[in-house]
């Protein structure tokens, strides 16, 4: 499965320089890791956030936000943003910027 190469460079542009955030294929798309502990990537055209299980609910209450579904399995704690809700830098920001709160939550890998 191809990614939205121009949706991942939009993505690193937020994460900027920060010499804890890596880049990682997976999941046939990108992952952005920070400390080791997976924040976000892209799949497909989408977004994935990893958001942890307490705000999954409220986050797929917001509109154009799924949960994220591998191999028929829903994934706890995971979200994905539609393409089309990220039209506004800062909408992705936020996303991305919540996906690395969480990330950096977690302990160190």
């Amino acid at each position: 499965m191809a990614f939205d190469e121009a949706l991942a460079e939009r993505v690193g542009t937020v994460l900027g320089d920060a010499p804890d955030v890596v880049a990682k294929r997976m999941f046939g798309g990108i992952a952005f890791m920070v400390a080791g502990n997976m924040a976000c990537g892209v799949m497909g055209e989408d977004l994935l956030v990893r958001v942890g299980k307490a705000d999954q609910a409220a986050c797929l209450a917001r509109p154009s936000v799924r949960p994220m579904e591998l191999s028929g399995r829903t994934m706890g704690g995971f979200v994905v943003v539609d393409a089309g809700a990220l039209d506004e830098d800062d909408e992705l920001a936020s996303w991305v910027q919540r996906g690395c709160a969480f990330a950096a939550s977690l302990p160190a890998k």
